[in-house]
């Protein structure tokens, strides 16, 4: 894997500097469950000649929707959010991104949403192009992108559900369950879901992505206090107290 220390060739204006902070794939902290772990050690290493590790500072653009799709990416660290935008202007946040996750449209010349990092992120870089012949040559690899497909696939599926059935103390319920279990598996070791994280998206973002308002969501977290399920010790610090409680109230 490439990593930059030195000037380096200009970038696209959405992607920032990058800076040295890794020495190669074996020591990527994702790197048994990226999308690169569906290769073996060589072709792991011919691949990562064509990355680099790129610092994302918080609200920076990483992808615009509609543009160009010349970058995909593995997440290593942080969150970013997924979003498209109406013709007027409004925003909608569709999805987030959690270390391990992978970041692009292979195959595809033109990106359907923006991709925004939440918290300071960092991101393993390809250029969609050299990515795109890669994976047309090790066939492991484009059924590991299949495998990545349908699984997001699922979990849109569950978010109808959320969305279409689930009450609005449900759906707050589901999503710090689904946070604490994402956040929670951010290494390469199997690892148990977190009791106590830090939110990556602020109440009005929450409030977006479940269809509630910002009120309903202060609202339901303050329930869920009071009922001794969390503790909310800080703005953005979540503290499970009681999960097989919250399980019941997101009625899973």
């Amino acid at each position: 894997m490439l990593v930059l220390d030195i000037p380096s060739p200009p970038l696209p204006a959405a992607v920032p500097t990058p800076r040295s902070q890794d020495s190669g794939c074996e020591s990527c902290a994702v790197r048994s469950r990226s999308i690169c772990a569906s290769l073996q050690a060589e072709a792991r290493n011919l691949l990562g000649r064509d990355g680099r590790i790129v610092s994302v500072p918080r609200g920076r653009t990483l992808v615009w929707e509609g543009e160009d799709s010349a970058l995909v990416a593995n997440l290593i660290e942080g969150a970013l959010k997924l979003s498209t935008s109406t013709t007027d202007g409004r925003e909608q946040i569709v999805g987030v991104a959690y270390p391990g996750d992978f970041i692009g449209r292979p195959f595809n010349d033109r990106s359907p949403h923006s991709v925004t990092a939440l918290v300071d992120s960092r991101c393993c870089l390809f250029p969609r192009a050299a990515f795109d012949r890669f994976a047309h040559d090790h066939p492991e690899l484009e059924h590991r992108l299949l495998g990545t497909v349908l699984d997001e696939l699922d979990r849109a599926r569950r978010w109808m559900l959320l969305l279409g059935r689930k009450s609005a103390s449900e759906r707050v319920a589901s999503f710090v369950l689904e946070l604490s279990e994402r956040l929670g598996d951010n290494g390469c070791a199997p690892a148990a879901p977190l009791d106590r994280f830090d939110l990556p998206l602020d109440r009005q973002q929450i409030a977006d992505i479940l269809g509630l308002t910002i009120e309903t969501v202060s609202r339901q977290l303050s329930a869920l206090r009071s009922a001794g399920i969390l503790d909310l010790p800080a703005r953005r610090t979540v503290h499970i107290l009681d999960r097989p409680r919250l399980i019941a109230r997101a009625g899973n």
